[in-house]
């Protein structure tokens, strides 16, 4: 993982303005089917059955809690910065998913340690963001021209995260990886 300091971070307001430009429209059929790269497959992995989901980052406009709301599923909402309700977060989870915003993470040990704790045995932890590929490309590439973007995550370090918090792992596409967390019978 690659890890920006602190000392080049911006600060919070700076941070919310360049979110705020962001157009997170659940309406719009383009960022829907952005979304559907990990609402699909993860549906497939939920079944049919009504769960409860948290849409963990999910900036001003939560689309991806809505997709899964039209299928059924349950969703509560958590943003630092648009839904902050940290009571949510004391809450288990059948599924909780988190669409590009672990670059973001402050403080990732934390929040990678919040977000498994938070499932529910058996429970889903869906991930999209891109990966490192090598040291040259990640030179050349423009998400670290984003300057909300303060890390940078690689499929060796998705492994890890998988042995230490004892999930399953599947990458389901180039940056969209689900974690299943461990079964009650293991």
């Amino acid at each position: 993982m690659v890890f920006v300091p602190q000392c080049y971070w911006l600060c919070i307001e700076d941070e919310k303005a360049i979110y705020d430009l962001h157009e997170n429209d659940a309406e719009d059929q383009g960022y829907r089917q952005f979304l559907s790269r990990l609402s699909h497959p993860l549906l497939e992995r939920l079944g049919p059955n009504k769960q409860r989901g948290l849409d963990f980052g999910c900036g001003p406009g939560p689309a991806l809690s809505h997709l899964l709301e039209e299928q059924g599923h349950q969703m509560d909402l958590y943003d630092p910065l648009y839904f902050n309700d940290p009571s949510v977060l004391s809450n288990r989870y059948d599924f909780i998913c988190s669409t590009e915003v672990v670059e973001h993470m402050h403080d990732p040990n934390k929040d990678w340690d919040r977000l498994f704790k938070m499932l529910n045995r058996g429970g889903w932890l869906g991930i999209m963001t891109k990966l490192v590929i090598d040291k040259q490309a990640f030179s050349r590439w423009h998400y670290i021209h984003d300057m909300t973007h303060i890390c940078f995550y690689s499929r060796e370090t998705f492994d890890y995260l998988a042995q230490r918090f004892k999930a399953e792992l599947n990458f389901v596409a180039n940056d969209v990886m689900l974690f299943k967390s461990e079964d009650a019978g293991s």
